[in-house]
């Protein structure tokens, strides 16, 4: 599925949509599902990551082929991707089971070499596809995946555009997440100083355009910005929040986000983030992927602590988010959709917080705050192979020079001709002027 729309007529009135009697049906099993860039996956090792709290691993076998299976020894339910890859197998740490990219079991170091495999010492095996430079999983039955269904994004098919990729981990649900990005009106305070400034606050004119079972069309413009032009946002279910277009010029250029999602499970998620253009692309090319990450880190941040906080509230209250929001019309419409829309086709979801409804399982019995990625380094850096390989130079590079430090002092100190000591000194000084640089940077990465 390509994601490519036509542009709307700016005279559509407002629409917010009540909630349908006639539902379609939705089935999140039934859906491709976003997990890594492919330039982060570690190579020659097992890839965990998890779909509502369902654990699987990813591996290559010896022809580069990626499978996904259930991270989950039939042996002793040891986890998998602890493991270690063995001639394009997956052999597991305990006892050292292997299997192919199938989840068939090759190899059982304990059995006879005449004895056969029992035939429940396999492990489940799921569809995993590689568009667009991310792997995409399917999470039913291998035969109904179509790789058409994926979305993709249709300017990303043309070689002029090139995207920035940023990945991380947030310690809140999916849907928070969603109903974050999806509200525009937010930016000026939130983002303050970074991306926007409070003085650009101010009431939008926002409309639905459409509201199915396949997402939401809706669109969005300044009041206070004279002929301000209309911003197409698109929530395409059951993981994608597309802004296509933000910036235009009549030259032709363009500029995009898309931003996907993969529910980890219960209090946490994972965002792939494309920012992607067609002019100054030879920046983009040249600047290294580390640098733009440590921008949107600062940038997600800004959101985090106030989204946990807004997703304790709402359940330890344990009210609908009818009855606890104060929606407005110049703000909101699209949030109050998408809450609507999961009323409306969320009921397949293993948990959801829609706008009248939830469903049971998304109200944690235990109402202390989820537990917290704790630290930049946790939820990006080390599963960023930008920045987690930035980050293992950084700190060579710190200890080289502080060791080199200590070496010009002390030669500095030993020797007894002046000018040898005044450079050792100086150079001294400047490696531990490098060193605290290195060290600034290094805790940016953590």
């Amino acid at each position: 599925m390509t994601i490519a729309f036509n542009k709307q007529k700016t005279e559509q009135p407002i629409l917010t949509s009540p909630i349908p009697e006639v539902r379609d049906e939705f089935n999140w099993k039934q859906c491709w599902y976003p997990v890594a860039f492919v330039q982060d996956l570690p190579k020659n090792c097992p890839y965990s990551f998890s779909l509502y709290d369902e654990a699987f691993v990813l591996f290559r076998n010896q022809d580069g082929k990626l499978a996904c299976l259930t991270d989950l020894c039939p042996h002793r339910a040891a986890k998998l991707s602890d493991g270690q890859i063995i001639d394009g197998k997956i052999e597991c740490l305990y006892h050292g089971w292997q299997f192919n990219t199938d989840g068939q079991c090759l190899h059982i170091p304990q059995l006879p070499a005449d004895a056969k495999i029992p035939a429940r010492a396999c492990v489940r095996d799921f569809t995993v596809v590689e568009r667009q430079g991310i792997v995409w999983m399917w999470r039913g039955a291998p035969e109904a995946a179509q790789e058409n269904n994926i979305p993709i994004l249709a300017q990303l098919e043309d070689p002029q555009f090139v995207s920035l990729d940023y990945m991380i981990d947030l310690p809140y649900d999916q849907t928070y997440f969603i109903e974050n990005v999806i509200d525009p009106a937010h930016i000026p305070i939130s983002h303050h100083g970074s991306m926007s400034d409070r003085k650009y606050a101010q009431p939008l004119e926002m409309e639905a355009i459409s509201v199915s079972v396949k997402g939401i069309q809706g669109r969005y413009r300044k009041t206070n910005a004279g002929n301000g032009g209309w911003t197409n946002l698109y929530f395409v279910a059951p993981s994608l929040i597309l802004y296509t277009d933000f910036y235009k010029n009549e030259d032709g250029s363009r500029a995009s986000t898309a931003l996907y999602c993969l529910p980890l499970g219960k209090g946490q998620c994972r965002i792939l983030v494309r920012n992607y253009q067609n002019f100054s692309t030879w920046k983009l090319k040249l600047q290294p992927r580390w640098f733009e990450h440590l921008f949107r880190s600062r940038v997600l941040e800004e959101d985090l602590e106030l989204i946990e906080g807004q997703q304790m509230q709402v359940e330890r209250l344990g009210k609908s988010i009818k009855e606890l929001y104060l929606p407005l019309k110049t703000s909101d419409v699209l949030v109050m959709e998408y809450r609507k829309w999961l009323d409306t086709y969320g009921s397949s979801l293993p948990y959801y917080q829609g706008y009248a409804t939830s469903k049971p399982e998304g109200v944690r019995e235990d109402l202390s705050p989820p537990p917290s990625p704790g630290s930049r380094f946790s939820y990006h850096t080390q599963i960023c192979s930008s920045c987690s390989g930035a980050y293992r130079i950084t700190k060579q590079v710190k200890s080289t020079l502080v060791g080199v430090a200590i070496v010009l002092a002390a030669l500095a100190i030993l020797s007894d001709v002046s000018w040898i000591s005044l450079v050792a000194v100086a150079t001294s000084l400047s490696a531990v002027v490098l060193a605290c640089a290195a060290q600034n940077l290094k805790t940016k990465f953590e």
